[in-house]
């Protein structure tokens, strides 16, 4: 496993160390002991979860503010997403910057947010499967959000505006 941190400190890229013969592949999707050896974070994931969308579909951003945070280690099992993560830690040098990156089944890459920061993605094939880990439970009355199309973030979603398809909650968001 190759842990790499980006520009937000804090968030990592994770590279997973793939095994493959003639039967197919096989590799380790986490490691605690090598994760805090390498990041110096010692995260207990408490939650796993997963969604199906179609192309086009775009889920945040989000998060959980105060003692119910949430760190979140996440990926794609099947198809491909652009996720973002936004640093809005108030007292960081890199408040309000984002950063994005492919995943996909084909590059098995991982995205460790951490508290603090907002996330969301967009799929970019039909029926992607997104999967996350989180360091503490889902709690409804401490999410917020910011809308996807937040001028000041300024973010490429890659897909046309007409093509993205939000939730009724996501559209409502500031």
């Amino acid at each position: 496993m190759k842990v790499i941190e980006t520009f937000l400190k804090g968030c990592f890229i994770i590279e997973p160390k793939i095994f493959g013969d003639n039967r197919g592949s096989f590799f380790e999707v986490f490691n605690k002991k090598i994760f805090k050896e390498e990041t110096g974070l010692d995260i207990d994931f408490v939650q796993d979860n997963q969604s199906t969308s179609q192309k086009g579909v775009l889920r945040g951003l989000h998060m959980q503010k105060g003692a119910f945070g949430q760190a979140k280690l996440v990926r794609v099992v099947k198809g491909k997403v652009l996720d973002v993560a936004v640093d809005v830690r108030k007292d960081s040098p890199t408040y309000r910057k984002h950063f994005s990156i492919e995943l996909s089944e084909e590059n098995n890459k991982q995205l460790f947010v951490p508290r603090g920061f907002l996330h969301g993605f967009i799929t970019l094939e039909d029926n992607t499967i997104f999967s996350y880990k989180c360091d503490n439970y889902y709690n409804k009355e401490s999410e917020i959000g910011v809308t996807y199309n937040d001028l000041d973030l300024n973010i490429d979603w890659i897909l046309k505006e007409e093509e993205i398809i939000t939730s009724v909650k996501d559209g409502k968001l500031e």
